[in-house]
This record gives structure tokens, sequence and C-alpha cells, in this order.
């Protein structure tokens, strides 16, 4: 037993003996004195209470196992030997009792208390090492644990950083001789670039979640597309996507926007710069395809144009999830590039300048596949209907197309194995666009259709465990069918092949390779389209991640 549980068994003790409540009035009324002590002599009291010292609460003829104090009083005689009763062997507990009486009791039950205490005093000398190695480190730890609440960031936030390292170089071929030596010029050499990301995530009620994103790099070009003869080679990547906000090495604002549940069901985003594929803003993302792998178009689960890449800035979201069908979300979107701009002409929200994307998503996700003995899976189709919004600026292709109105249609899915081993995860997509084109402020709707699909693998636990491979073969936005009935010949290819290494839970290094038919699109086509002159690049890279 603890010896401050010990030491408060001994006023315990005397409240189980009897109620003290004698005052000098009431010793007077019983006749000054108890029959076996003289209150001046506390020495006779202690010489008697040793000599009617009992062993066992069933010597006192008047308590009684159904008492209330019975157990308490046995426990005080048998372990600690400082109760005494009366010479006729009674213990008279509903007896008033002196203070000399208390303070007698008390000091026997304390002289026991004390011997138990050398014991413990011997035992903490013993241990005087170890005690004292714990107690330095419960100081240091309470030290800590004020500095950190006197520096602390927030009580609200938490910081999340990610920096990516990214040396590679390009390789250009193909039958555009001209256009082939001009590119391995001005974008073959090796280079080194670097993104950064910080991400605030704020929360008030535990519910919702206030986050800004942080982002710069030195890539450069939107989307990381070549703007000038001093851009790095490593284009396309999903790296340099976004990495830059006004211009290589300025930190700027990527993101910012609020999400918070309304009900049990419901769930709105709200923000001046976000982006429709943002984790809030959809009910599911249907892939199962890392998002920071190398080329930025396999990102977008196969449908840049329905998950509309360069669709970001200010809007607002809706996902309904009924609790009856788990797994099952609805969402719609709506974005605006240059929301920030109150001329309706070239800018604002729902105005005819809008920059804008509007998207609608049915998903469903399931934890036991029924096909394939408990796979987890997911599918959805997403309808998007954009304005005044250029694709080519932001993929490897060149459609040159009027800006107008596109109506887009996806359709992608994944599936990962119940078990980790030699089948991997695969995720899908493709995406149809039907394009119309504006005539002063009439929308001209035409057959011109554009096309795009993916499909990735990725085992987990590649060879190493922690460590994945993965791979993904696809083509970016073309054009399918042409409303004057040509042939379309504008189409590329896209591949990647990478394995991620985990160096710790923090650190990662990634080697791939890349490569990208047709790299310049329809602009490295010379002649009629039969002609299929093109310019192809094949890339190398190592990418080192940072998570902090």
């Amino acid at each position: 037993m603890k010896l401050f549980q010990k030491l408060l068994l001994a006023p315990a003790a005397l409240g189980l003996v009897a109620p003290v409540a004698a005052s000098a009035s009431e010793l007077v009324s019983a006749g000054g004195m108890n029959s076996y002590i003289q209150q001046s002599d506390l020495h006779n009291f202690r010489v008697w209470a040793d000599q009617n010292q009992v062993t066992n609460v069933q010597q006192f003829n008047d308590v009684k196992p159904t008492d209330w104090a019975y157990q308490a009083l046995s426990n005080l005689i048998e372990r600690y030997g400082c109760v005494a009763g009366y010479p006729n062997g009674t213990f008279k507990g509903g007896q008033p009792m002196t203070r000399f009486e208390a303070a007698a009791l008390l000091n026997a039950c304390l002289d026991r208390v004390t011997e138990t205490t050398d014991e413990l005093k011997r035992l903490m000398k013993e241990f005087e090492k170890e005690l004292a190695v714990l107690k330095g480190r419960t100081d240091a730890i309470e030290a800590k644990v004020g500095q950190l609440e006197a520096t602390q960031f927030s009580t609200t936030t938490k910081l999340k950083g990610l920096t990516s390292f990214v040396l590679g170089t390009n390789n250009f071929t193909g039958t555009y001789q001209a256009l082939v030596e001009d590119n391995n010029k001005t974008l073959g050499a090796t280079t080194f670039n670097y993104d950064l990301r910080l991400t605030l995530d704020t929360s008030f009620t535990g519910k919702d979640l206030l986050r800004t994103v942080l982002r710069t790099g030195n890539f450069c070009g939107y989307n990381g597309a070549p703007g000038s003869a001093y851009c790095s080679g490593l284009t396309y990547l999903e790296a340099a996507g976004g990495s830059q906000v006004a211009q290589p090495d300025v930190l700027g604002v990527s993101r910012i926007f609020y999400n918070f549940p309304v009900g049990k069901e419901l769930s709105v985003t709200v923000g001046p710069k976000t982006h429709m594929t943002d984790p809030s803003m959809l009910g599911m993302w249907p892939s199962a395809y890392p998002a920071d792998t190398v080329l930025d178009f396999f990102t977008y689960a196969g449908a840049p144009a329905t998950y509309n890449l360069i669709a970001e800035g200010g809007g607002a979201g809706v996902v309904y999830s009924p609790l009856g069908i788990k797994g099952l979300t609805f969402s719609q979107n709506y974005i605006s590039n240059n929301a920030r701009i109150a001329n309706p002409n070239i800018g604002g929200i729902g105005s005819f300048g809008a920059k804008s994307a509007a998207a609608t998503q049915i998903a469903y996700a399931g934890e036991k596949d029924p096909l394939f003995n408990g796979g987890s899976y997911g599918l959805a189709v997403a309808y998007t209907y954009t304005q005044n919004l250029d694709l080519t600026i932001a993929t490897p292709f060149a459609l040159r197309a009027p800006i107008g109105v596109v109506n887009n249609l996806g359709f992608s899915g994944f599936w990962k194995p119940a078990v980790v081993g030699y089948v991997p995860s695969i995720s899908w997509g493709i995406s149809t666009s039907q394009h119309g084109y504006r005539d002063g402020g009439n929308v001209t709707t035409r057959r011109d259709v554009t096309t795009s699909w993916y499909t990735a693998f990725q085992w987990d636990d590649a060879f190493v465990k922690g460590n994945s491979l993965g791979m993904a073969v696809g083509q970016a936005q073309y054009w399918s069918k042409l409303a004057s009935g040509g042939t379309p010949d504008d189409s590329n290819y896209l591949w990647e092949f990478w394995y991620k290494y985990q160096v710790t839970d923090n650190i990662s290094v990634m080697p791939a390779i890349y490569y990208i038919s047709d790299y310049n699109g329809s602009d490295g086509k010379t002649g009629p389209r039969s002609s299929k002159t093109n310019s192809n690049v094949f890339g190398a890279l190592v990418k080192t991640t940072f998570k902090f």
C-alpha cells in the first residue's frame, strides 16, 4: 500500500473507533472521565492500550458483521494493530471520545505507519538512481510541454508541407527534323527543379475545414508547358502543374476554401480559389492511381476535360451522401477562373465573360467487389459544362479551337485487390466532349468531338514492403470527329513508368521514365495531316519528395 494511503488510514481510524463529538460540557455531564483513563496521563493510556490491544475484530462482543464500519475496523485491527477495546471486551463504537483519547490513538497508529515508512525509505534508497532518472525525465517532459504551449503556432491550425526535387532530361526524336533539332537545342539539357507546397488546415468545430495552400517552384509556363526558350524541358509534369502562382520562385496562394457540414448528409465548400477536383468538392475521386507521380495528365482519371484541369478560381460545391446507401455520393460544383474580375464581359461569376466550369458527378465506392473476392472499387460518371476555357495551354496537344462552350462527359473507375501481391490496382477513365463555338453572343453547336482515355496500374509493396511500382498509358484530349467530315490526325500518346522507394516515412525517391508522342500537337505537323510528321520526346527523371 502506498505511503500516503497508509497515512490517510490513521485519521480514518479515529472515526471508526468512535465519533469525535465530545465537548467540555458533554464530558462534565458524562462524569468527566472514562472509567479506564485519566485525561492528565497519556502515558498511562498508551500502556493501557498496549495491554488491551486486540488482534481480531471478533474479540469485541458489541461489534457485529452487519455494522457499517465492520470491514474497515477489521482491516485496521489486523493490518495495523492500532485499535484498542475496553477491559470488558466491548468497543463502544457509538460512544464519544475525548481529544486526549483521539491524540493517543492517532499517535499509536502513526507509530505503526512510521515503521512502514522506514521500509519505504529503504526501498527508495535502493532505487535512488532509477528514481532520479525518472524524476529528470519527468522534469524534462514538463519543460518541453511548457515550451510547446508557449510557442505553439495555433490551437486550431495544422501545417503540412511537401517539397519535391526533380532532376531529369529529355531527348526528342521524330520525322519533323527541324522541330526535333529545335526542341533538343532548347529543351534537351539536364535540369534541376523544385516544387514546394505548404498546406494549412484549420478547424474551428472539429468538423469543418479551412484550407490554405501556398505553392511555388521554378518550372515555367502554365502547367509546365514550354513558354519560352528559358523553360525547363521537364514539361507537363505533375510537379510543374501550378507550381508557380505568379512567376518562378514566388510563393503565392494556390488554394483557399472553407468546407463545412450541413446536417449529417450534406457537405458544402466555398472559396475564392479552389478546384473541382479538390477532395471536398467531389464525393469520391474515381481513381486509385497516385496523384504525385510523373505526368500531370494521369492525375485527372483519364478525363482532363470533364475534371477540367485548368478550372480553378472562385466557386462553390455541395456533396450529398445519403445515409441509407453507404458509398453513394452526389456532387455539384461551379468554378470561375476569373471570378475576381468585375467586368462581366471578361470575368465574373455566371457572366458572359466568365471562364467557368460546372460539374455534376454521381459516384459509388464499394468495400467488397462481387466478382473478385473482396477487392474495393469505385465508379463515377461526371458531366461538366465549360465556357471560355481553352485546354490547349495545359495539355500536350493543340486543338486550336475557337473558345466557346463544351459539353464534357466522363466515365472513370478503379479496382484494388483485397490482398497485396502480384495483382495490381487498376484505374481507368474515358472522356468525350462536344464543342460549340460562339458567333458574337450566339452559341453554335457543332459535331466536333474530342476524346481522351487512360489506364493505370499500381503494385503496392513492390519488391520491398512500403515501396510501390506503377505504369500508365493513355491519350490526352484529341480530335476524334470533325463536323467537316475530314479525318482527324491530331492524337498523341502518353506513357510513364516509375518505381517509388520509401526511404523513411517522410522521404521517398522515385526514378521514372516517360514518353509523349506528337509532343507539339498539331503544331508539329506540316503540310497535309496525312504526312504524319511528328516530334516525340523520351524523358527520364529522379523525383525526391520530402513530406513534413
